[in-house]
């Protein structure tokens, strides 16, 4: 692993009468003015910016009006429940009369508005239909939602491909023409915004003249939850969203199920971080969606029932567990299929599969062998009918979505569908045709790749002071982002003394550190270490990279190094 120091502008920008150290690490983060640290709502891009808002708020407008039935569709991922939440709170607060929500099955239906769910979601004889966080791609799907009499609007922020689909409407800042600024607002994020322009139409038309305007604000908790847990990354009007979002769960105002979630997680929610919604919350709804139906993680989050919301928040951790074991037994076969092959006979581009490997976890394997060796990888199971689908994750310098488009181009019936972003995407292909894609997609990589690509970097934002190891500077790196992806939390690294080093839990690494001149005493903890590696007695110098974070043990605060990255010196 290389540690290096993460590029900082030649002139650093006035960012007010910030701390220097604070100054470099915003800078060093693409942030040029004060103005991007406003974290206000007044700040968002206007909603007007997006194609094809009017069309959508027209179409809601006269559903509301004529007290139509609006049935929304979803994805089966954090995000998309979310997504599916905000949008049913929402238009039921802006007064819609009949709004309910549908969520693919992940194992009977797969992705997105098809066919097939298009038939099931007629069942609740809708007029209207809204997707969230999917439909982009869906052209069969919202084809057969017109020729069963349905309007459709499409809200969806996933890259389109060569076809827009037929919808009376659509809104994604990704979709042909769009101007919107920030392309990377999550699947909740653009409903959010579709709500912010329909009440702004509504209060035009003198909806609320005689009645209190709808706060949709009481929804931005939902927002910031879906928007870290999909890893969009976090340009300055998605931490606006994250940022109001994360003030209501701290304030206490947040839902009953994200409430729930924390209490099952022992998390205190005054003190929960952009990092905690991503860790903690995320994995437990997506949990849901993973191993059975996400409908229980919609449930849990538009519950107003304190017991119900508990009851299911315990349900989602016990799922939680589950996957975890499921992920850990694949983990090992994976490494299992990896073991004997020499370095440089690793394929740049990984393909892995196994008949017993489970759906729903394909895409946390990837993550993981993508962390462990450094190269775009894609994890595969069994979708039944003869068919694999899999979970794809990759580097930065590789759009993974742009690659499957590449082969699928060079290689035609090879693939038989595929979608996604820059870092994840997923496809569905015939099992006969498992070898010669993986041989398709290790060649694109190599293409675009070059072996020292494939090698672990970490950006460094330099060392620290022995005066800088405080709580009050740990304190305001903890609230200064929110952090996230493409604005990550300060990592810094250093040389210092091992006094103690023990492993709790199965794999984790608690250490008692000493600054190197050996004037501070410091304790911290390395999550996931090898345990081929440590605990290692004769090691007495490491060198680390490493956050500065607060630990809270009966009511005591402590400064805390999460360590990322440790070895012997």
């Amino acid at each position: 692993m290389r540690i290096d120091p993460r590029p900082l502008p030649a002139v650093l920008p006035f960012l007010g009468e910030l701390p220097p150290l604070l100054t470099r690490l915003y800078a060093a983060r693409g942030v040029q003015s004060e103005a991007e640290l406003d974290k206000s709502l007044a700040r968002l891009i206007p909603y007007q910016q997006l194609k094809g808002i009017d069309a959508a708020v027209d179409l809601l407008v006269t559903a509301l009006e004529q007290r139509q039935r609006i049935l929304i569709v979803g994805d089966f991922d954090a995000d998309g429940a979310t997504a599916s939440t905000v949008g049913t709170l929402g238009l039921r607060l802006l007064g819609a009369a009949h709004v309910d929500y549908l969520v693919p099955n992940r194992f009977e239906y797969g992705y997105g508005l098809t066919p097939e769910i298009v038939a099931v979601a007629l069942q609740r004889e809708p007029q209207l239909l809204i997707t969230v966080d999917n439909g982009i791609s869906s052209v069969e799907g919202v084809a057969a939602a017109k020729a069963a009499g349905l309007k459709v609007l499409v809200t969806d922020h996933h890259l389109p491909g060569d076809e827009l689909p037929a919808a009376d409407a659509i809104v994604n800042p990704n979709q042909p023409g769009c101007t919107f600024p920030s392309k990377a607002l999550a699947g909740v994020g653009v409903i959010f915004y579709v709500l912010m322009a329909l009440r702004a139409r509504l209060r035009s038309l003198g909806w609320y003249d005689k009645s209190p305007q709808p706060n949709i604000g009481e929804l931005l908790d939902l927002v910031a939850l879906g928007s870290v847990a999909d890893v969009v990354p976090l340009d300055a009007n998605n931490r606006i969203l994250v940022h109001q979002g994360l003030e209501r769960i701290r304030a206490g105002r947040a839902r009953p199920g994200i409430k729930a979630i924390l209490e099952v997680a022992k998390r205190d929610h005054a003190r929960i971080t952009s990092t905690d919604l991503g860790f903690i919350l995320g994995p437990r709804l997506n949990a849901a969606g993973r191993l059975d139906d996400m409908s229980l993680g919609i449930e849990c989050l538009l519950t107003t029932d304190v017991g119900a919301a508990r009851e299911m928040a315990a349900q989602l951790d016990g799922m939680n567990q589950d996957r975890k074991s499921i992920e850990q037994g694949m983990q090992r076969e994976a490494l299992a299929q990896l073991k004997d092959l020499p370095v440089e006979s690793m394929p740049y581009g990984l393909c892995l599969f196994d008949p017993e490997w489970h759906q729903g976890v394909i895409g946390i394997l990837a993550s993981r062998m993508k962390e462990r060796y450094f190269r775009p990888t894609i994890a595969f199971a069994d979708a039944g009918d003869g068919l694999l689908k899999g979970s794809g994750r990759s580097v930065q310098g590789f759009h993974i979505r742009d690659a499957l488009a590449v082969v699928a181009s060079q290689h035609p019936n090879l693939i038989a569908k595929y979608g996604g972003h820059a870092m994840a995407a997923g496809l569905t292909l015939p099992e006969a045709n498992f070898p010669l894609f993986a041989e398709a997609f290790d060649a694109e990589v190599r293409r675009q790749l070059r072996e020292e690509d494939l090698t672990g970097r970490l950006l460094s934002d330099g060392t620290l002071a022995v005066e800088e190891f405080h709580l009050e500077l740990a304190r305001a790196l903890r609230h200064a982002g929110p952090w996230g992806q493409h604005f990550p939390e300060p990592l810094f690294h250093g040389v210092f003394q091992l006094v103690e080093q023990r492993v709790v839990g199965e794999r984790h690494l608690k250490v008692v550190l000493k600054s190197e001149c050996g004037s501070v005493k410091l304790d911290g903890i390395a999550f996931g270490v090898d345990r081929e590696v440590w605990p290692n007695p004769t090691v007495r110098w490491v060198e680390l990279a490493y956050k500065l974070d607060v630990n809270e043990f009966r009511g005591n605060e402590t400064v805390q190094l999460m360590i990322a990255h440790i070895e012997p010196r």
